[in-house]
């Protein structure tokens, strides 16, 4: 089966066409060409039979067949019919069968028939009009059958093709949406279409305004907490330093968390799409990361074009695949691969890893797999992995987790389809 609906329809559509005409042709063939012919047939082969009994030349004009004497050598010439002369084959099998004497018959014209017949000892010619013997050019049926069959399928495929075409505009725009682009839509086409397309463009508006209430009430949530947490701060600085300092403490992992959910919590959805030279992009990021004195390398680099990115975003999921590996290893190496089917952004390091069985576990927003190693290496609160995978989704990819072959870290791969 075809695995397009255009493919399946089009099959849906022709292969009942495609069975009527040769049921039709079957039918024909035995009722018309078979019945009509052999009918037709038998009764030349009675007017043959009398002419060559002897007849007046009279009655040969009233019967419209013309008697000759021919060549002996005549015998030997074989039966000649057109390859597309259907019903040839069933008149020289009956002629044969009532007329043992005729050895050739000559179908090789569609205006007459040539019959040799060996009459005691002499080779008679017998010519006759065609028309009498079978239908006039019986295989104009099946050519008129097979072009108007074809001409009608190719004017209802364009139809179909055009019913179609609203599904599939439906599919583009849902398939955009899913990788974060908003594409222009409007619901055409038949009704059922219509109504699928209409729930299509409500599902969206409901989701992009539970994005913008959501953006909205995190922002009022930051605003909230970042006054008493500055009270406290001032009421902090008022203590003395023994007290004062793991209180600060305290306060900073608090103003950390806030700013981490903040991150995490951003869709990405405020700016468009926009085409991303890939390859002069990474090299940059590497540079920004050289530059704050990260032991970052860009090892390869394959693959040349734009890639439609949320700029923004890519790179905070980046920036913190990077930061996480800096976090726990000592050696990190990105590599980016470009092909016309998809990106693949990947970053490795040579620290501990993430066990097989909880990577899984690892992109969830708020895990810590080691909290007490993450405290002392800088306060994640473990949304990292969280936010690339959020941003990756958003981007119609995916963050795979998995063991890197050349350092024996964790390797985390970005991959976004084009």
């Amino acid at each position: 089966m075809p695995r397009s609906l255009y493919g399946r329809a089009a099959l849906i559509l022709m292969l009942p066409v495609v069975v009527l005409q040769l049921v039709v042709t079957i039918v024909f063939m035995q009722r018309h060409f078979e019945g009509v012919t052999m009918q037709m047939s038998t009764t030349v082969a009675r007017e043959v039979e009398l002419v060559l009994s002897g007849v007046p030349e009279t009655t040969l004009d009233v019967l419209d067949i013309k008697l000759s004497n021919v060549s002996r050598d005549t015998l030997a010439e074989p039966n000649t019919r057109l390859w597309y002369d259907f019903s040839g084959v069933i008149i020289t099998r009956n002629l044969t069968k009532i007329l043992p004497q005729i050895k050739v018959i000559d179908l090789f014209n569609d205006d007459f028939v040539r019959l040799v017949a060996d009459v005691d000892g002499q080779a008679k010619e017998i010519v006759f009009d065609r028309g009498r013997i079978s239908a006039a050019k019986p295989h104009q049926l099946f050519v008129n059958m097979m072009f108007y069959g074809f001409l009608f399928t190719l004017i209802a495929l364009i139809y179909l093709r055009n019913q179609l075409r609203p599904i599939k505009r439906l599919a583009t725009a849902a398939e955009a949406f899913g990788r974060g682009r908003n594409m222009p839509f409007s619901p055409t086409g038949a009704t059922e279409v219509r109504s699928a397309g209409t729930a299509f463009v409500d599902m969206r508006n409901r989701i992009e305004r539970q994005i913008e209430t959501r953006t909205l009430m995190l922002s009022g949530v930051s605003h909230d907490l970042r006054t008493p947490l500055t009270r406290m701060r001032l009421a902090l600085a008022m203590l003395d330093d023994d007290e004062r300092e793991p209180l600060e403490q305290d306060v900073d992992e608090m103003q950390g968390m806030i700013d981490a959910f903040l991150e995490f919590s951003k869709d990405g959805q405020a700016t468009e799409p926009e085409a991303v030279a890939v390859n002069t992009w990474i090299e940059q990021v590497v540079a920004n990361c050289a530059r704050a004195e990260r032991e970052v390398s860009l090892v390869h680099s394959e693959g040349e074009g734009t890639v439609m990115l949320r700029l923004g975003s890519m790179r905070r999921a980046l920036d913190n695949l990077i930061g996480n590996a800096v976090r726990y290893g000592s050696k990190v190496e990105v590599s980016m691969d470009l092909t016309d089917k998809f990106l693949r952004l990947r970053v490795e390091d040579d620290g501990p890893g993430i066990p097989e069985n909880r990577r899984a576990e690892a992109q969830r927003p708020f895990t810590r797999l080691d909290p007490s190693r993450n405290q002392d290496k800088g306060g994640s609160v473990g949304l990292g992995l969280a936010i690339a995978t959020d941003i990756a989704r958003a981007h119609g990819g995916v963050l795979r987790l998995g063991e890197s072959e050349r350092l024996g870290g964790l390797r985390a791969d970005i991959v976004i389809a084009r």
